[in-house]
C-alpha cells in the first residue's frame, strides 16, 4: 500500500471586485475499492456565505459554495492524506473480446439490461469535449482486430497514442477539439485522455475520463519541489469480468495506473470533473494560479 499527503492550492485574483460567486468544487477524493481517504480538509478564503457537500450525477463527492459578499481574490486549499492499494488486473487476456462485449451490452427489446451495463452506457455517447467523428475509427481500427480482448486492444490503442503523439503544453487549450489533437499529434494528458476516449466510443466501447494526481519523481539527488506536481488525467474502459468492472489506462505515460495514481473523480470528460467550475458576477480577466504537491508518507 502507498500513502500520500496531497496539497492542492488554487488562487484566483480577479483584478476587480466580484460581487457574487457560485462554485462547484471537485476536490474531494472519490472513495474506491482500492483507495481510502484518511483525512481531508477544504479551506476557502474568503469564507463562503453558504456551502454544501453532496454527490454529482456520477457519484463523485462535490462541494457547492456561494459567496454573497464582494471579494477580489479567492484562495482554495485542499489538503488530504490518501492510501492507495495495488489494483492492476490479474491478466488483460481474461477480459472478453471487444466485439463480443459490444454485442453483449447492445439494447434488446423486452430484455432488461444488467445494472452494470446500463450504468456503463452513459459513457458510450458524445459529451462536450469528446465528439465521435468518423475520422477516429480509422485511426483506432488496427488496434481492434476481430476477437481481440477488449483490454489488450485498449492497451494497443494506448501504446499507439503514446508513440505517435508528443507531449506539448503549448499546443492546446482546454477547448481544443479532439480532431485538432489528432491532426497536430501534440497535446497534454487531458488531450490524450479525450482522444483515447473518443476512439474507444467510436469503436462502440464505454469509456470514462478520470481525473486525479500522479506521483512524480524529482531528478536524482534533488529534493521534491513544493507545488511542482499537477493534476493528471487518464482513461477507464468498461471490462465486465474484471475485479472492479473497469480498468484504467494512462496514455500520457503508456502504463496501467496503480499505486502512483490517486483518483479524484470520473465522468464523461473534463467538463464533468473540473476542479473548480461556476459563475461570477463582476471581476476582470483572471487566470488561476494552481500548485499541487504530492508527497509520499512513510509507514
Amino acid at each position: 500500500m502507498a500513502r500520500y499527503h496531497i496539497l492542492h492550492e488554487t488562487l484566483y485574483d480577479y483584478g476587480s471586485a466580484v460581487s457574487l460567486s457560485q462554485q462547484m468544487l471537485h476536490l474531494i477524493p472519490r472513495a474506491c475499492p482500492w483507495q481510502h481517504c484518511e483525512r481531508f480538509d477544504l479551506d476557502l478564503d474568503p469564507e463562503p456565505s453558504w456551502r454544501q457537500r453532496r454527490e454529482d450525477a456520477f457519484g463523485n463527492p462535490v462541494e457547492w459554495v456561494a459567496f454573497h459578499q464582494a471579494h477580489q481574490t479567492l484562495h482554495v486549499r485542499a489538503e488530504m492524506t490518501i492510501d492507495v492499494r495495488p489494483h492492476l488486473p490479474a491478466s488483460l487476456a481474461l477480459a472478453p473480446a471487444w466485439d463480443e462485449l459490444i454485442a453483449a451490452i447492445a439494447y434488446r427489446g423486452g430484455v432488461a439490461p444488467r445494472a452494470a451495463d446500463l450504468n456503463a452506457k452513459r459513457y458510450l455517447f458524445e459529451s462536450p469535449h469528446v465528439r465521435i467523428k468518423h475520422e477516429l475509427e480509422p485511426f483506432a481500427t488496427d488496434c481492434f482486430p476481430p476477437g481481440r480482448g477488449v483490454l489488450e486492444a485498449t492497451r494497443a490503442l494506448m501504446e499507439k497514442i503514446h508513440t505517435e503523439f508528443e507531449f506539448d503544453p503549448e499546443a492546446t487549450t482546454v477547448a481544443t477539439p479532439v480532431l485538432e489533437v489528432l491532426e497536430k499529434k501534440r497535446g497534454v494528458c487531458q488531450d490524450f485522455a479525450h482522444l483515447m476516449i473518443a476512439c474507444l466510443r467510436a469503436m462502440g466501447l464505454p469509456a470514462r475520463y478520470v481525473s486525479g494526481y500522479l506521483l512524480t519523481h524529482p531528478p536524482a539527488g534533488q529534493p521534491r519541489m513544493v507545488g511542482a506536481d499537477a493534476s493528471h488525467a487518464w482513461v477507464s474502459v468498461y471490462a465486465p469480468g474484471s475485479e472492479h468492472g473497469w480498468v484504467d489506462f494512462d496514455p500520457t505515460n503508456n502504463l496501467l495506473p496503480d499505486t502512483q495514481h490517486i483518483t479524484l473523480a470520473w465522468g464523461r470528460d473534463f467538463s464533468d470533473v473540473s476542479p473548480l467550475r461556476g459563475i461570477i458576477l463582476g471581476g476582470g480577466g483572471h487566470e488561476p494560479e494552481v500548485e499541487v504537491t504530492v508527497t509520499p508518507v512513510e509507514g
